[in-house]
């Protein structure tokens, strides 16, 4: 058997809300399901306008009104040499896509977040039903909506990475 982690880096705009959130988010259901030794995971941004800003208050509220713990983060912008090491590059919209190529001149290991709820899509719209960008809290203010789309996406991941519901 394979020892070696699986490498998980979320990507969001500034790295203070959504991207945090779902490393947070995907560490917690790793651990309750008793597999947080199978990854590897952070979060980075694609832009530089945070760095170094801890999660978002808002954001941070949300985590823990619903009791998923967190420790203190510094934002920071992903690197060529960082887009290498990890397995699978997870965005929160289309956009981070696009500037992640702009960054690191690839996007084969990138995906949408949403794009693992088995939702389909076309130029990053709802088809069947199923979102595929989650919106930037930061902007919508609706940051209930971000965590329960994050919430269902690192379900969907880990499902999918692990075959365990």
């Amino acid at each position: 058997m394979n020892s070696a982690k699986t490498r998980i880096l979320f990507i969001c705009h500034g790295n203070i809300c959504r991207s945090p959130m779902a490393e947070y988010i995907f560490k917690h259901l790793s651990r309750e399901r008793g597999v947080a030794e199978m990854f590897e995971v952070a979060s980075a941004a694609v832009s530089t306008e945070e760095t170094g800003n801890d999660i978002y208050p808002p954001a941070k509220r949300k985590l823990r009104e619903h009791g998923i713990p967190f420790e203190h983060h510094a934002a920071h912008r992903i690197t060529r040499a960082e887009y290498e090491q990890y397995d699978y590059i997870l965005c929160a919209d289309q956009a981070n896509i696009q500037r992640l190529e702009r960054i690191v001149g690839d996007t084969e290991k990138a995906s949408l977040m949403m794009e693992w709820t088995d939702g389909h899509i076309v130029n990053g719209e709802i088809i069947n039903g199923k979102k595929v960008n989650i919106s930037d809290p930061w902007y919508t203010g609706d940051f209930e909506q971000a965590y329960q789309d994050i919430y269902t996406s690192c379900q969907a991941i880990l499902r999918q990475l692990t075959g365990r519901i």
